[in-house]
């Protein structure tokens, strides 16, 4: 049996980093990593949190997020007429397929943590999913599209405003 892990949250950044505005859950987790890094050097009484970035969805979701009390995904999503930039929030609850939760060769996201917990292991009880509009998944490039990009700041500020409220809750 999975014992916790020590450090009870964990963020998950999903998507491919070389495909354009795919890689935008990766590229926040390592900002919001550094972020929190500094912000832990001020303050002693930090939450530990740890930072993992993932490729694809569905179970291998599930190793990857065993014996965390608390996860936060953040991933790419395309919905028709959706604004690029826009920041959704979710839970299971809510959710909508995002471009990496859910692989279109496995399972569901939410099927996926349901076997989890059926099997016994121990999938966190809360979890949360920000979700960033984007344009374009299909162009190997490091750089985001000019849309994406031009809201870079913007995003940045509301997924790290979104993650200090679902740690202070």
């Amino acid at each position: 049996m999975m014992t916790l892990k020590k450090n009870k949250t964990l963020i998950v950044g999903v998507g491919n980093d070389i495909l354009s505005d795919d890689g935008i859950g990766i590229k926040l987790v390592w900002d919001l990593e550094s972020c929190f890094a500094k912000a832990s050097q001020d303050r002693e009484t930090m939450q530990p949190i740890d930072f993992k970035t993932a490729a694809l969805g569905g179970l291998e979701l599930l190793e990857l997020i065993q014996g965390y009390e608390h996860v936060i995904f953040i991933d790419a999503i395309k919905t028709e007429g959706g604004v690029p930039g826009a920041v959704y929030e979710m839970t299971t609850d809510d959710f909508k397929e995002t471009h990496h939760l859910s692989h279109v060769h496995d399972v569901s996201f939410l099927q996926a943590l349901e076997l989890g917990r059926r099997t016994g292991m121990k999938v966190a009880s809360k979890i949360n999913i920000i979700a960033i509009e984007i344009v374009e998944d299909l162009l190997f490039s490091d750089d985001f599209s000019p849309e994406v990009a031009a809201k870079w700041p913007e995003i940045k500020e509301t997924v790290l405003q979104l993650v200090n409220k679902y740690l202070n809750q």
